[in-house]
C-alpha cells in the first residue's frame, strides 16, 4: 500500500503542491497525470525521498523515510543514472547487495534477457543508450523484489519489445500483490494497465477515478474530462 497524507511543498511563496492525499490499495496500479506545472513531478520526487515537504507517505503503513520502508520500495526515475564505470550487470548486483535482495542468479538472468540486456552486461554505463539506461533502471529496481514500485514515464526512449516487456512486468507484479504507481503522459500505454488513476492540477488533486466504478470509461476521456483538453506532462 501507498499512502500520501496531506502533502504540501513550497518553493520559497510558490505553492506547488497544495494538502495533496491519495491511496494506492496493496496489489493495484495507480496512474499519476496532470497538465504541465500541475505539481506531478514534485510529488514524484517527494514520494522517491527527493524533496523536503510537508505531509507524510506511507509504504506497507511505515513511514517512507524508514530504512524498513526504504528495502522494499522501488524507483524507477524518469531520467536514469548510471554509474560510467560500472557495467550492467555490475548496477544489478550493487543493488542486490545493497538492499540485501534474496533475488537468485536465475531471477538475474531471467530479468537481463526479458529485457535483451543478457549480451551487453559488459558494457559501462558511459557506453548506454538512454533505452538502455531506462531498461537497466527498470531492473535494478525490480531486483529488489519490491512491495511498493514507482514508475516515473518508465515507457520514454524504450522500444516497442521493452514496452510490451514492462506492461507484461507490471501485471505480474499487481498479481504478485506489489502496489504500483506510474507517472506518465502516454495515456494509451496504460489503458490496459490502470485500477486507479490521480489527476492534478495547480497542486491538488482534482478528480480520482477507479476502473472498477467507471467500468467502460477510457482514461483519455476521463483526463480530459477534467483537463478540458490540456496538454497533458
Amino acid at each position: 500500500m501507498l499512502e500520501i497524507q496531506e502533502l504540501t511543498k513550497k518553493y520559497g511563496k510558490y505553492l506547488a503542491v497544495n494538502h495533496v492525499s491519495f491511496t494506492v490499495p496493496t496489489g493495484q496500479v495507480g496512474i499519476l497525470l496532470g497538465p504541465n506545472g500541475a505539481g506531478k513531478s514534485t510529488i514524484i520526487k517527494s514520494i522517491a525521498g527527493l524533496l523536503r515537504y510537508q505531509g507524510g507517505v506511507g509504504i506497507e503503513h511505515m513511514p517512507a523515510r524508514t530504512l524498513e520502508a526504504k528495502r522494499i520500495f522501488g524507483y524507477v526515475p524518469e531520467v536514469p543514472a548510471m554509474f560510467d564505470s560500472l557495467t550492467v550487470r555490475e548496477h544489478i548486483e550493487y543493488i542486490r547487495h545493497a538492499y540485501d535482495s534474496d533475488i537468485t542468479e536465475e531471477e538475474v538472468e531471467q530479468l537481463l534477457v526479458r529485457f535483451e540486456l543478457d549480451d551487453k552486461q559488459k558494457k559501462l554505463g558511459r557506453e548506454l543508450s538512454k533505452g538502455m539506461m531506462q531498461k537497466v533502471s527498470i531492473c535494478c529496481a525490480l531486483a529488489i523484489k519490491p512491495k511498493v514500485i514507482l514508475l516515473d514515464e518508465p515507457m520514454v526512449g524504450l522500444d516497442p519489445a521493452a514496452i510490451k516487456e514492462l506492461k507484461e512486468v507490471v501485471l505480474e507484479l499487481k498479481a504478485q500483490g506489489t502496489t504500483v504507481l506510474i507517472s506518465t503522459h502516454m495515456l494509451e500505454m496504460v489503458k490496459d494497465l490502470w485500477d486507479l488513476v490521480f489527476i492534478m492540477q495547480k497542486g491538488e488533486i482534482v478528480g480520482t477515478f477507479s476502473r472498477e466504478q467507471e467500468k467502460d470509461a477510457d482514461i483519455e476521456e476521463l483526463f480530459f474530462q477534467i483537463t478540458e483538453g490540456g496538454e497533458s506532462e
